[in-house]
């Protein structure tokens, strides 16, 4: 047996004893919930007994088993360029790209879900623990700095070890984080939705990397933005929707308790989720990339012929902030913040404002469902937007349709309709911030890149959360103002540095790029 071929069935022996390691310490928690049910899951005080404390070794110990079985088995050589007759951007769309955009699709739902959940499970958590406003506020705070630290890191690990392998990674941390919906001290809750957040944080740039890099160059605009936005929609709508259905019959717990199924799930799905052709032929893969070229369509031309001359990806690394890249990383940085402080800052205070002027915590969390069904239909608006008119202008207006709803929410007696366009916009923003951030940056670079971008959206909601510690949620007023002032700075700064993609691909984008470094 060939050496690269026994390294990859040692490695995938590895990675799924490491899965079965995380499952069975979350299952080892599941007693100590099901003890709950005569106080209505009410574990607070409790102690915690021995295959509890082995069941978090074994999470530990299964993680680390599964990160190593995702490494390449195969050593990171020379870039090799192969022959191929029909380039990946002019391919049709065929039945693997629509198999990969769902699973992706999914993928993020889930993921976005994960956060999202915070501002429905604060209510609850305060009841039971009995602590104020500023002591609960450590929950986000530390999920939301396990986001940013996340992004970071999984966009550095996807731009070396691949974009599949970070992804998968983040699934099966999934799995072991629910076994916050267990912990019967606060503290414990705070520690594990650092590791949650970090989870979080790490798939969802790393996911928009790898759909640029499969999709043809004249579907890949509205797919990515397509994708984006169910996830951003499906996530928030099934998190407000499976907590105004769940949190009645089994309390908050439950809604950490479902990273359970839903990692799962992902793990489940893991093998039929390809590696980007780009990054296997710019790491030396030759043969899985040929694999992975030839399922989406590419026409591989028989050894001997003329080798393709269509424009590649630059091997050079480059940097992102040169010059060259100054300008539309800040614009990016400030337009992130700004959805940070939307979505982690304004959107995870309305739960608990809603409920404190009397309403039921089902019924405010069906009130955000509502909202959210009414933005879900201009997800395909703002597909049609960013493919068909243009990527950066796109952007720019989501982001003051976004601006445009928080000045309604402060004046409106009816939070519905305002609310909704604060949805709409911000789905919008994110929806389209990652696919233009991934169309900008070349391939070496991306996943840092785009990281980097995912880390900033999430550094807004830490700076909004840091703000509850220090003395509660601020006045509404305050935080539309800090909210509008880098929403609208990003507006401007992309309108000067912001390029067009539209219609570009991916290698001629990265043409582009070095030859206006250097001039």
């Amino acid at each position: 047996m060939p050496v690269e071929v026994f390294a990859q069935r040692r490695n995938t022996l590895i990675f799924w004893c490491g899965c079965a390691l995380v499952t069975a310490g979350v299952l080892a928690h599941l007693p100590m919930f099901i003890m709950g049910r005569a106080t209505h899951y009410v574990l607070a005080g409790m102690p915690m007994d021995w295959p509890m404390l082995a069941g978090m070794g074994a999470i530990v110990v299964g993680i680390g088993a599964a990160a190593f079985g995702l490494l390449p088995a195969a050593p990171r050589s020379a870039s090799v360029a192969l022959d191929v007759s029909t380039p990946l951007e002019n391919v049709r769309l065929g039945p693997a790209h629509w198999g990969v955009a769902a699973l992706l699709a999914v993928a993020l739902v889930i993921d976005i879900m994960k956060p999202a959940s915070l501002g429905f499970v604060t209510p609850g958590m305060r009841a039971e623990y009995h602590v104020d406003a500023r002591t609960v506020a450590w929950l986000p705070f530390a999920a939301l700095a396990g986001t940013v630290v996340g992004s970071v890191c999984w966009g550095v690990l996807a731009d070396i070890y691949g974009r599949r392998a970070s992804i998968v990674l983040s699934s099966v941390m999934f799995v072991g984080t629910s076994i916050c919906g267990a912990m019967p001290d606060f503290w414990w809750n705070v520690g594990m939705c650092f590791l949650m957040g970090a989870a979080a944080g790490g798939m969802l740039p790393v996911a928009y990397a790898l759909l640029a890099e499969i999709m043809p160059t004249r579907h890949r605009g509205w797919s990515l933005v397509l994708v984006g936005g169910i996830g951003a929609v499906g996530g928030f709508f099934a998190a407000s929707s499976l907590s105004a259905l769940l949190q009645p019959m089994f309390g908050w717990r439950v809604m950490w308790l479902l990273n359970l199924p839903t990692g799962l799930a992902l793990v489940a799905l893991s093998p039929f989720l390809p590696e980007s052709a780009r990054f296997l032929q710019e790491t030396g893969r030759t043969e899985l990339a040929r694999a992975t070229l030839a399922r989406f369509g590419v026409v591989l031309a028989p050894p001997g012929a003329r080798p393709d001359t269509s424009p590649h990806e630059s091997h050079t690394p480059l940097p992102p902030l040169t010059h060259g890249f100054l300008g539309i990383t800040s614009a990016l940085t400030l337009a992130a913040i700004a959805w940070g402080l939307v979505n982690f800052g304004l959107l995870l205070w309305l739960p608990g404002a809603l409920v404190a002027q009397g309403r039921s915590v089902a019924g405010a969390s069906a009130l955000i469902a509502r909202s959210t069904l009414l933005a879900a239909p201009t997800v395909l608006l703002c597909a049609w937007l960013f493919s068909a008119w243009s990527t950066k202008w796109s952007l720019i207006a989501v982001t003051c349709v976004m601006v445009l709803g928080l000045a309604g929410l402060a004046r409106a007696a009816d939070p519905v309709l305002p609310l909704a366009l604060v949805i709409l916009g911000s789905c919008g923003v994110i929806s389209m911030l990652l696919p233009y951030a991934a169309e900008n940056y070349p391939l070496l670079i991306r996943g840092r890149a785009t990281g980097w971008v995912a880390a900033c959206s999430k550094f807004g909601g830490l700076a909004a959360q840091f703000l509850s510690l220090l003395g509660g949620a601020p006045a509404l007023g305050t935080v539309i103002a800090c909210i509008a002032a880098p929403a609208l700075g990003s507006t401007v700064l992309i309108a000067l540095f912001g390029r067009e993609s539209r219609g570009r691909s991916l290698g001629e984008l990265d043409l582009a790029h070095r030859a206006r470094n250097s001039t």
